[in-house]
């Protein structure tokens, strides 16, 4: 099959995307259980894996907001590998020595593999801007949340009570700010090239 093509699972992204209730729901109730299982018989418990399955749902959602997932692959296979390697990962940090992993299930395909490599850079460079975002003053981050979520500068002055001018000055200090910090940062240049 071809790399490349769309996957008719596509569906359950564009589910998350548009918020969809019944696409959320039958991602639980066909996926989650798979994940459960395999949390529960990995050193985990069912409130464990719901966190894990929650994560990964909040990732695939903000992905799937930012049009950066194109699903080439089975949702199953892919959602599963997810969610494995984000508790493979919590075990890891929790430097659970013992674990002895249980696999019953085990997912050999390719494609899935690549779409969870590119969903993790994904994650790993959405958590860098939202670290930095924080490092920002007040009105920076007023400003910039303004201008993502409004149409023009203009409405972003209007809505702050102060002048165009001003308001364009600051979101580029501000931009420029976040901009450096993100580049200074040690982990930017391995999240660059991806």
């Amino acid at each position: 099959m071809d790399q490349n093509k769309i996957h008719a699972d596509q569906k359950y992204i564009e589910g998350l995307a548009a918020n969809d209730s019944v696409i959320i729901e039958m991602i639980y109730k066909k996926y989650a259980p798979k994940v459960v299982l395999f949390i529960t018989n990995n050193s985990g418990d069912k409130d464990q894996a719901q966190d894990v399955i929650q994560e990964i749902m909040i990732l695939l959602f903000n992905q799937a907001k930012a049009n950066k997932l194109q699903l080439t692959c089975p949702f199953d296979a892919y959602f599963f590998l997810l969610c494995k390697r984000r508790w493979l990962n919590e075990l890891k940090k929790s430097s659970n020595k013992g674990v002895t992993i249980y696999e019953n299930v085990v997912s050999s395909n390719e494609s899935a593999h690549d779409l969870v490599t590119q969903t993790e850079e994904f994650d790993e460079k959405q958590q860098l801007f939202d670290t930095m975002f924080q490092k920002l003053g007040e009105k920076c981050q007023e400003v910039l949340k303004l201008s993502f979520s409004l149409k023009s500068m203009e409405e972003v002055a209007e809505k702050l009570n102060v002048t165009y001018g001003y308001v364009r000055k600051k979101k580029s200090l501000c931009v420029g700010q976040l901009t450096q910090w993100i580049q200074e940062a040690k982990n930017f240049n391995s999240l660059k090239n991806n």
